[in-house]
């Protein structure tokens, strides 16, 4: 049997939504091990002068915990 644990973040990309959420994997990847999935809960983005610069996401991000 495997437990699992679920921590929220946020990520934010120039690029795109997708990118957000992908870089909020790449740093919790860095210190955490056995990431399982994903979920993007919320979208946003900042915007300037008519035009969105940042987008942002909040994810909730699930891993296996070692025994």
């Amino acid at each position: 049997m495997s437990v699992l644990k679920v921590i929220e973040l946020m990520g934010d990309s120039d690029k795109s939504w997708e990118d957000a959420a992908q870089e909020a994997v790449t740093e919790a990847a860095k210190s955490v091990k056995h990431i399982r999935s994903v979920w993007v809960k919320d979208h946003a983005a900042t915007v300037e002068g008519g035009k969105i610069k940042r987008y942002r996401v909040t994810c909730k991000v699930t891993f296996e915990v070692e025994s």
